[in-house]
């Protein structure tokens, strides 16, 4: 009888830790998780504060290097102070991201307004937006219901559980072009399949680590495969048509890039938990005593779905249905609904009295995440206004000594490492695009090279934004469950933007040259 009693016990006492362990609400954004730094990280921290210093007080004082304004010279050493603190965490990233706005102003890099006006960006607003929408997946607990069927489904081992990711990513991919949609749908999703694996915000394991970072570049690297994955796509493909004269369909993308977005992502997958971020045996399998068989008597004690859990799958879905559709809005509507206003319409629901889902003081908004994206996107606005940015590019370019009789595949290698890693000092792709895409034209020009020979593989490269948390929308959303660290983004960003030359490379030397876009 008492050793009935103890199974008894010891069973409650698990399924209480299970219940505790996919509370969500006890893993809340808005809190700054507080993270262990190992050895390498400490170091950095005591000797990034200085460098960051040092960096700023070198590139601020030097000689006015020609073609390069004043204002673009003090952008790029305020720029560079935060980047380095940034990597090395000295102090936290939104503070960074506050000195580097009081830094651009007190330079005169970029005047106040345009600086405090960066809060009103629909970037700022439609990552608001969307971690309220996120907040109603998690009250309503669908978020948990949802990734329960997910791992009992195909959560076995890691190996098949980060596989059941990409292809999520991937089919969500052509029908929902914005990116930071698609990271706060999965987002919930991932806290609780990351905390299954023993993964939260105040104890990250490795598992988490590769989940997350996987998933940033799925989101990322998979806009690249469709030509209307992002608007930076479009604009692409817009300037290679108006400065050349050459027209690129929707088929011509997608067959040519999309093997290559699949081969990538499939080899880092392979190769994130074994050579980048390595799992330890423990990490591989569930850490729920009893396995998925406990998953799914959870799932059944969930019961049936309830009225609430409905509620936020209709809202959910009307901001979904509306993404999806914008290209015939202004057919039924008169207007187009954008992405921003379409989240704004689905949070406003949410929190309408009798109607919605949740109160204000209930949604998981991160503002520390929101002051870290202002002023990353203030730095990156400053480098393109006051030329800063244009002057790198141009520079890089004219130091490399391409001219006439030069190799084409040397040139071409040389555009696709720099439209690749220009990645890490633009925060937006539009930016880059509109700076990058007319150099690399002119080029192509210059040396009388087909220019979509080179134009076009340097497009595919634009949404390969993975470097940095603050290299785009979906990087700072996952950026603030503290799973992953600054340095780890850089590590697995790094080497897999170093992989995509590689891969596009070997594809322009056989399946581009196929499709007739190479010589």
């Amino acid at each position: 009888m008492a050793e009935m009693t103890q199974g008894r016990d010891a069973a409650a006492a698990a399924q209480s830790g299970l219940d505790d362990l996919l509370d969500l609400d006890k893993h809340k954004l808005a809190q700054v998780p507080e993270r262990k730094a190992n050895a390498t990280e400490r170091w950095m921290k005591y000797l990034g504060f200085p460098l960051g210093i040092a960096v700023f007080l070198l590139i601020f004082y030097m000689p006015l290097p020609a073609g390069l304004t004043a204002s673009g010279q003090a952008v790029l050493a305020c720029f560079a102070l935060a980047l380095v603190w940034w990597v090395c965490e000295p102090v936290p990233t939104y503070l960074t991201s506050l000195i580097l706005m009081l830094a651009l102003v007190f330079t005169d890099g970029w005047d106040q307004e345009h600086v405090l006006g960066v809060l009103g960006f629909d970037v700022i607003w439609l990552n608001v937006m969307a971690f309220v929408l996120s907040s109603i997946l998690v009250k309503t607990a669908l978020a948990k219901r949802l990734a329960l069927n997910l791992i009992i489904r195909f959560g076995h081992n890691a190996s098949k559980m980060l596989l059941a990711f990409i292809v999520l990513q991937l089919c969500l991919a052509p029908l929902i072009p914005a990116t930071a949609p698609r990271a706060v749908m999965t987002l919930p999703l991932m806290l609780v399949v990351a905390a299954i694996y023993g993964s939260t915000s105040d104890k990250v394991n490795g598992f988490g680590r590769n989940l997350f970072l996987q998933n940033l570049l799925g989101v990322n690297i998979f806009s690249s495969g469709f030509m209307t994955g992002s608007t930076a796509n479009l604009i692409a493909i817009s300037l290679i048509m108006s400065l050349s004269g050459e027209k690129v369909f929707y088929t011509d993308w997608m067959f040519a890039n999309l093997p290559v977005v699949l081969v990538t992502m499939l080899l880092a997958w392979f190769f994130g938990p074994r050579l980048l971020i390595r799992l330890k045996p423990e990490e591989r399998r569930p850490v729920i005593p009893g396995g998925i068989e406990t998953l799914k008597r959870q799932l059944e004690r969930m019961g049936r779905i309830s009225f609430n859990e409905k509620k936020a799958a209709a809202i959910f879905g009307l901001v979904i249905f509306l993404w999806i559709t914008d290209r015939f809005h202004m057919a039924w509507f008169g207007f187009e609904i954008n992405p921003v206003m379409a989240a704004m319409a689905g949070a406003i629901i949410t929190f309408l009295p009798k109607v919605g889902i949740i109160k204000w003081n209930e949604a998981d908004i991160p503002w520390h995440l929101m002051l870290f994206s202002a002023g990353a996107y203030a730095g990156g606005l400053a480098l393109d206004n006051s030329g800063a940015a244009r002057w790198a590019i141009g520079n890089l370019f004219r130091h490399l000594d391409v001219g006439p009789g030069t190799n084409f595949w040397v040139v071409y290698v040389i555009v696709i490492a720099a439209n690749m890693y220009a990645h890490i000092f633009f925060t937006s792709k539009t930016m880059r695009v509109i700076i990058m895409m007319p150099i690399v034209i002119a080029v192509a020009q210059q040396l009388g090279f087909p220019v979509l020979a080179l134009a076009l593989p340097a497009a595919f490269t634009t949404d390969w934004v993975i470097t940095l948390p603050i290299n785009a929308k979906p990087n700072v959303i996952y950026f603030s469950t503290g799973q992953f660290s600054v340095l780890d983004n850089i590590k697995y960003g790094f080497v897999v933007s170093t992989l995509g030359i590689i891969i596009l490379t070997i594809a322009g030397m056989t399946w581009f040259r196929f499709l007739g876009i190479t010589p």
